[in-house]
């Protein structure tokens, strides 16, 4: 807890203003979840809360909304809904999301359920309702189909590379930008072999870029493994 308090006021000292800062303040439950969302919007510099769909507990449709609808109106801070079904073993049903979407200081979601959802949701919101993906190899396919963007694991990496298919984007010049895609997806996957962040933090070390390891139960990646990624990677 006092860690994750920490984290976000060093970031906050190191990003100085330049961009948005995002503080994940999602839990398995609201009270905690309100509780220290509450804490972090105490913070000068947080921008916006991400929370996480609640896991374990697996709520359904309406204990989803009732969550997120209590988590946005105890805070004055803009909320982004993280829905990723493949770590909370809950999913929230578009529907849901367009529907808090209503909620004033809900402005986005960053969706894991594919671009089948991420499609509905953009067709069914309003234009300053955000949608990002949380796949790294939807970015390409979620921004031409009118996603904002993506929320990303593998831009840690590979980030110079995606702004740059990204640029070709808004230029239009789609076929390099579908390019980068095909080249940038293998890549990506590499970083997802094993649990992340495993991987993304194997490679930030091999760059030089000091992270650290991971904490139990994640664990190291092998010798082999590292090497795949690395391959794959073309290092």
């Amino acid at each position: 807890h006092n860690e994750k308090l920490e984290l976000y006021q060093k970031t906050i000292e190191l990003v100085a203003g330049r961009v948005p800062v995002i503080a994940g303040t999602g839990s398995f439950n609201t009270a905690e979840t309100i509780a220290f969302t509450k804490e972090v919007e105490a913070i000068s510099g947080i921008d916006a809360a991400l929370v996480v769909a609640p896991y374990y507990s697996k709520p359904n449709q309406a204990g989803l909304y009732a969550h997120f609808e209590a988590v946005a109106n105890s805070t004055t801070l803009p909320i982004i809904i993280y829905n990723v079904p493949g770590r909370t073993s809950v999913s929230i049903d578009p529907k849901t999301t367009i529907k808090l979407s209503a909620i004033k200081n809900i402005i986005g979601v960053k969706e894991c359920l594919g671009l089948d959802a991420v499609s509905e949701e953009i067709e069914q919101t309003s234009d300053d309702f955000l949608v990002y993906t949380g796949e790294d190899g939807n970015a390409f396919p979620a921004k031409c189909i009118g996603a904002t963007g993506v929320i990303s694991v593998a831009s840690h990496v590979l980030g110079n590379d995606m702004v740059k298919m990204y640029n070709c984007l808004e230029a239009l010049q789609m076929s390099e930008a579908a390019e980068l895609h095909r080249q940038l997806v293998p890549k990506m996957n590499s970083l997802f072999t094993v649990p992340s962040p495993a991987p993304v933090k194997f490679a930030l070390n091999h760059l030089g870029i000091e992270v650290g390891g991971v904490r139990l139960p994640l664990v190291a990646c092998t010798k082999e493994e590292e090497e795949f990624i690395l391959t794959t990677l073309n290092w």
